[in-house]
């Protein structure tokens, strides 16, 4: 069994990781995170149906409809390990801090599309699998979308934004966009019109990716199309339906013996003068209401699945 000695980040180190995660996520850029307790917590989403009623004086006043739903947010745990030189122990306090600096950067990076692959597409990073683990706690199910096949001739990629948008429930507002950086190419070759080639949004051109669009917050990121995915993006009410936090422990484990990685190839650590850095964070985020969004997705309804599926 491999022995371990475990420490935890320093306070500069865990707020550099999270603002790396920040800023690379999509969803974390739409959204502002708030801690996630370890044992998880319920939102609870009030539904009222009916609009506020007018009343004359001592007239009645009638009950209007009203639904409570709760949503649980439950972290999840994601790791990332790595063999380095066992000079890492020996090595003076600022070289380790150096070393560790590196290895919290790779993995906020890694936490970050894991954070965007999980809730986005219900799957594992790793395998790039849909897991169990996560349920239905994605976007990719339960979310209505607007198709670019289904589109008539002479439409073009700002429509289908258009529609995407017309899709989202009633009550709530296009806060922000995540698209997938194909999209934002077909963005970028849109012109004002047959006669006129100046570019509708020149601020686009030659791979730029700024942080609005027509005022509308816009993150442009790999993870929405993620694998196989037809996915070109998703619009919706980020700041008001959408939650995501971590857990403030953050483990970094230093293990000097065994074989950690499970890589009987790479042999006992100890043999090979290494030790292995793991790094595991608690992740958890919630939907509040799938009708607050929309897909925006490649082919016509239909070809990958129905809406919802």
């Amino acid at each position: 069994m491999a022995l371990s000695k475990g420490t935890l980040f320093d306070p500069i180190l865990v707020t550099e990781l999270i603002d790396g995660v920040k800023g690379k996520s999509s969803l974390a850029q739409l959204c502002g995170q708030e801690p996630v307790p370890f044992n998880g917590q319920k939102e609870f989403v009030f539904t009222m149906g009916s609009e506020a009623n007018l009343v004359a004086e001592n007239g009645a006043k009638p009950a209007g409809s009203v639904a409570l739903a709760p949503v649980i947010i439950n972290p999840v745990k994601i790791e990332y390990g790595a063999r380095v030189s066992d000079e890492f122990m020996y090595a003076a306090e600022e070289s380790r801090i150096d070393i560790l600096r590196s290895f919290n950067d790779g993995f906020a990076k890694k936490a970050a599309r894991a954070l965007d692959i999980m809730a986005f597409h219900g799957k594992n990073p790793r395998t790039g699998l849909v897991s169990a683990l996560l349920g239905t706690n994605y976007f990719d199910v339960g979310v209505q979308a607007a198709y670019e096949g289904a589109l008539s001739s002479g439409q073009d990629a700002n429509d289908l934004v258009e529609n995407a948008i017309g899709l989202i429930g009633e009550g709530y507002d296009a806060t922000g966009f995540a698209m997938a950086p194909s999209f934002r190419t077909k963005l970028s070759k849109l012109t004002l019109g047959t006669n006129n080639k100046q570019p509708r949004f020149p601020e686009l051109g030659w791979g730029r990716a700024p942080g609005s669009i027509n005022g509308l917050p816009v993150s442009v990121n790999s993870t929405v199309s993620f694998g196989s995915s037809t996915d070109y993006g998703i619009i919706g009410d980020f700041e008001n339906a959408f939650k995501w936090g971590y857990s403030k422990e953050i483990p970094l484990k230093v293990i000097e013996y065994g074989c950690p990685d499970n890589d009987t190839e790479a042999g006992d650590l100890q043999g090979h003068n290494q030790v292995y850095l793991r790094c595991e964070l608690y992740l958890g985020w919630g939907i509040l209401d799938k009708n607050a969004f929309a897909l925006l997705r490649s082919g016509a309804k239909g070809a990958t699945g129905a809406t919802g599926a």
